[in-house]
Parts: C-alpha cells; sequence; structure tokens
C-alpha cells in the first residue's frame, strides 16, 4: 500500500504543467517531521496535524497535496507556516481540472530556504476504545488498575512515529467525514468554496478546540472548558506518552495508566425481583484523588477483574464486565457475577389478614396485611465483606424492624450488613400492607 507521501509526491509530479511559468517553483513535499493524530472516542472522527520542512523559493511557490486512497475530509485541509510565519503566505488553493483527489496551494514566500509548516485535516478510519485489568489484593481491600487504549487504524495511510491524543467527549457532525471522503473519491461534490456554512463553522470550531487544549507537564490533560455550549460538552484528552507506528489495517494496544493500591471494597447485592435467588458480587471504587485515581474521568470500556491468591502472587480470574464513562469522584461498581460463596434467605415466618372493612353489600372494600420475615445472611469467604439486601414493598407500607434500614423509595428499602469472615446474620423484620379502603396514602 502507497503511503501519503508517496501519493503526495507522485501527485506533485502529475500537477506539474509543461511549461511551469519562471516566477512559480514548484515545491516537492517532504516526509513529515511529525504527526499528532487526535483522535474523538464518540464519531468516527480524527484530526491530523503534521509537520513538514520545505525549501521555499523567494516569490511564488507552488505545493501540491493529494488524499486519493484515503479518508481525508478535502475540506478541511489547511496550510500554514510556523516559522517565517509573517513572510509566507497561501495565496489561493486550486483543484486541477481532470485530476480528482487533489489540490494545490501557491505559497508566496518573502525568504529563501526552509520553513517549517504544518497541515492539518480531518480523517475517518480511526477509532480507539478503552480496556481495563483490576488486580485485587488477597484481602480484596485494594487492587492495581491499569488501563489500556486499542487504536485502529482503517483511514487509507499509515502514521509513522505519530503522537496519539484520545479526546472523551461527545461530537455531533453535520455530515460524516467518511462521506465527505468517499464523495470526493467519486468526483459527486463541489469545490469546498460551496459547501455549506454550518459545516466549515464546525470544522473551525472543532480545529480551534484542539488546538487550544492545555497540556500538564506529565503528559496527561487538565479539565478542558466548554467549546460549543449548545453542541458540544467537556472534553478531556488524554495523551499517550510515547510515540508509536500506526498502519493502516492495524490495530495497536497501548497502555494509559497504571495504578497502584487503589482503594477497594468487596461488596454484595441481593434483590429477588432483579436477580433471583442469586447473590451478586461486585468491586467497587471511587474515581478521587484520595483513591489515587481522579485526575480526569475513566473512559468506558471492558474490565477483566483478577485477584491474587497464594503465596506465589497467582492471579485467580474473578470476572468480566464493563463500564460506562467515569467522572471525576464518581463512585464505581464492577458487576462480576453471581457468587455463591454469600448467601441471602429471605424466609416467610407469618402472614396475616385483618382489619376488614366491607360495603353495605358484605363485600370486602379494604384490609391490612401483616407479613413478617427473617433473613439470614451468610459469608462462606475468608475475607470480609459488606452485603447490600434489597427488599421491594408495593403499595402503601409501614416498617417495624430492629435493623438498620434505608428507604431508597417508596417501594424498595435496604439493609446493609458487614460481615466478618466465615460468618452469618439473621434479622427479622414486619411489614403492615394496607389495601383498598384501608390506604391511608
Amino acid at each position: 500500500m502507497k503511503t501519503l507521501q508517496t501519493l503526495l509526491l507522485g501527485a506533485t509530479l502529475l500537477a506539474l504543467p509543461a511549461a511551469a511559468p519562471a516566477m512559480v517553483n514548484m515545491v516537492n513535499l517532504p516526509e513529515r517531521n511529525s504527526v499528532q493524530l487526535t483522535i474523538y472516542n464518540s464519531a468516527d472522527l480524527t484530526l491530523v496535524k503534521e509537520t513538514r520542512a520545505l525549501t521555499l523559493r523567494k516569490g511564488l511557490n507552488r505545493l501540491s497535496f493529494s488524499w486519493a486512497n484515503t479518508l481525508i475530509d478535502p475540506t478541511s485541509i489547511e496550510f500554514r507556516a510556523l516559522t517565517h510565519a509573517d513572510v509566507v503566505d497561501v495565496v489561493d488553493v486550486s483543484y486541477p481540472p481532470r485530476v480528482t483527489n487533489m489540490l494545490e496551494w501557491r505559497i508566496q514566500s518573502e525568504v529563501a530556504g526552509e520553513v517549517l509548516v504544518e497541515i492539518r485535516y480531518f480523517t475517518s478510519g480511526i477509532t480507539w476504545s478503552a480496556d481495563y485489568v483490576a488486580e485485587a489484593a488477597p484481602k480484596e481491600d485494594n487492587m492495581r488498575l491499569a488501563g489500556y487504549v486499542r487504536v485502529t487504524n482503517h483511514s487509507g495511510e499509515d502514521y509513522e512515529n505519530a503522537q496519539v491524543r484520545l479526546v472523551v467527549g461527545i461530537v455531533r457532525l453535520v455530515q460524516p467525514i467518511a462521506q465527505i471522503a468517499q464523495q470526493w473519491q467519486q468526483g459527486n461534490v463541489p469545490m469546498p468554496q460551496a459547501a455549506p456554512a454550518e459545516s466549515g463553522a464546525k470544522k473551525e470550531q472543532l480545529q480551534a478546540f484542539a488546538r487550544g487544549v492545555l497540556m500538564a507537564k506529565d503528559g496527561r490533560a487538565d479539565k478542558v472548558a466548554e467549546i460549543l455550549k449548545e453542541e458540544l460538552s467537556e472534553y478531556y484528552l488524554y495523551t499517550v506518552d510515547t510515540r508509536d507506528t500506526i498502519p493502516d489495517g492495524w490495530s495497536k494496544r497501548l497502555p494509559s495508566l497504571d495504578i497502584p493500591k487503589v482503594p477497594l471494597a468487596s461488596y454484595y447485592k441481593f434483590e429477588k425481583e432483579v436477580w433471583g435467588e442469586q447473590v451478586m458480587r461486585f468491586y467497587r471504587f471511587t474515581n478521587s484523588v484520595p483513591s489515587k485515581l481522579g485526575k480526569e474521568p475513566l473512559p468506558d470500556g471492558a474490565v477483566q477483574a483478577f485477584r491474587v491468591t497464594g503465596k506465589d502472587d497467582s492471579l485467580d480470574y474473578v470476572g468480566g464486565t464493563s463500564v460506562k464513562y467515569i467522572p471525576v469522584n464518581e463512585h464505581v461498581e464492577l458487576d462480576l457475577g453471581p457468587d455463591c460463596e454469600v448467601q441471602v434467605r429471605p424466609v416467610l415466618m407469618n402472614w396475616i389478614k385483618k382489619d376488614m372493612a366491607f360495603d353495605s353489600d358484605g363485600r370486602v372494600k379494604g384490609w391490612t396485611t401483616v407479613e413478617t420475615w427473617e433473613v439470614e445472611v451468610q459469608n462462606c469467604r475468608e475475607i470480609p465483606v459488606t452485603v447490600d439486601v434489597r427488599r421491594n414493598q408495593p403499595g402503601d407500607w409501614s416498617l417495624e424492624t430492629q435493623a438498620a434500614y434505608q428507604k431508597m423509595d417508596a417501594n424498595k428499602i435496604k439493609f446493609l450488613l458487614p460481615l466478618a469472615p466465615r460468618s452469618q446474620q439473621k434479622f427479622t423484620y414486619e411489614v403492615t400492607t394496607r389495601h383498598g379502603t384501608n390506604v391511608t396514602r
């Protein structure tokens, strides 16, 4: 597969007229000095910024650029000088007849010699996703959390020694970049000057955002202010510390974080209406600075959880799940599935009906039921756990119990029980439910 570099040089030769005027100099496009990929995870959108050192002659220079066989958005291609910017100007941009997927810049330079320039454009076909590995300590009171990002390139172009930046945030495009690129490949669109004003404004705003992100010294990103308050929410940017080559058609898995001893709780939930008789196991932590995280939100992704066991620190697989976008200071629960080592057994001990009310025809119009429940909770594990027992109580009800509980909503309560290793607890409660004309609320 040809790289964009080869295509560009080929396009330069194609664009050269048989007798070029002496006042206009043809400039070959050299290899990239550097390339930066800013990849948005909410849309098929990547901002590419590449720098190249051009040798310009004083006067008018001509430079061609081709995007054949790639998914570049031609309407987004921009050129600017990084050095001698005050004396190097783009006079105009033209599109040679009978040559598709190519443009030509005429560049006026008041200096002769090397000029560092930046070429910037949007492309599609480059995506990224996150995944995590959680390694819990034997007592499950802390864990090592490692994060990775997988970058996949199907853009039609190789990007060598690229700096990769990953953006978390919602982007809504007027028209998908891939669709624009395909239309240009087929010659079905007008010149960029005729592109909708809204689309151009959107691209300028996105590019302004990508230029204006503030980076911290350690290579991670500070919080970025809102750019488009109506259409684009807050962004966070992650920068991969190392540079890497992302060939077309390949995926690369790159490390993003590795945090030891993140505080962790082994947490269990029981709710018969949701999970039946099963007790569900969770790992719970907080994305906060006290938890050694919390510098930025964590993107959504798959999680594989393990537990360190034995004297040789071997790993036992606990389970896999996925997490949604995790803001700073938010609690996280990793749903690891059912666990038979913690059991909850609710038993109905007594049930009575009382306070019967009848209408004039002798039919029941109101009544009250009283249920007495005993709940046994058992921890068969060798470590302490916390069990969240949830009970649903529809209707007009009241509760009597010696156990501490929390009313979650009008129809649900929960009992939170810490259990020592290999221990069990029992508690009882009595719920009174009013029906028909006995209802008081």
